[in-house]
This record gives C-alpha cells, structure tokens and sequence, in this order.
C-alpha cells in the first residue's frame, strides 16, 4: 500500500487557526448529512464514494487534507489518491470528531 502522512487534529486545528495551511485544500469525504452536521468553512464536500468521478477537482500540484468523521474513510481515500499519483495527501487522525471537540463542539 502506498504510505501518506497523518497530522494529529491539534496540529490541524492550530495550522487552521493560523491561516497556516498555504495553498492547501481541505477536503471532507464525509456524506452531506454529515457535512450539514458539522463542518470547517474552509473545507469543500466531496463524499468518499464520489471521489473517483471528481479527481479533476484534486489538484495534483496543491496538498489536501482529507478529513471524515473519525479517520477511516479519510485514510482510505489517501490510499487511494496515492495509488492514483497524488504526492501530497495528509490524512486528519481523528476526523472531525476531534477537531469539533478540539473546537469546543460535542460531535458524537
């Protein structure tokens, strides 16, 4: 399997809370009820399993943080962008599960 990195919500938040994340993007694999639950205004929605239909909104030149609820999905799509050619893809440990109780939101 191909590897990618991690970053530990913390790490996540603080970079977001910086404005520290560059040219990034932010992409939540989540499905929209999830999405209209709870989501970073920063992110753009792209559910997991419409990922293969939409790689022409991955830039491949940019790095993206793929975020779900707990971590699963979204460590799943980074498999999956890697096998695809995608340098530059970091998983968020913990999802938004985390990041939400990081930001003082009770998510589950």
């Amino acid at each position: 399997m191909e590897s990618f990195e991690m970053i530990d919500p913390r790490s996540f938040v603080d970079k977001l809370d910086q404005k520290d994340l560059g040219d990034s993007l932010i992409i939540d694999v989540r499905e929209p009820m999830e999405w209209d639950y709870y989501h970073l205004d920063e992110a753009k929605l792209i559910p997991m399993n419409t990922i293969p239909a939409r790689m022409t909104e991955l830039p491949r030149d940019r790095t993206l943080y793929i975020v779900c609820a707990h971590g699963v999905r979204s460590a799943n799509v980074c498999y999956y962008l890697r096998q695809q050619g995608y340098e530059d893809v970091i998983n968020v440990e913990g999802g938004m599960a985390a990041v939400a109780m990081i930001k003082g939101f009770q998510y589950d």
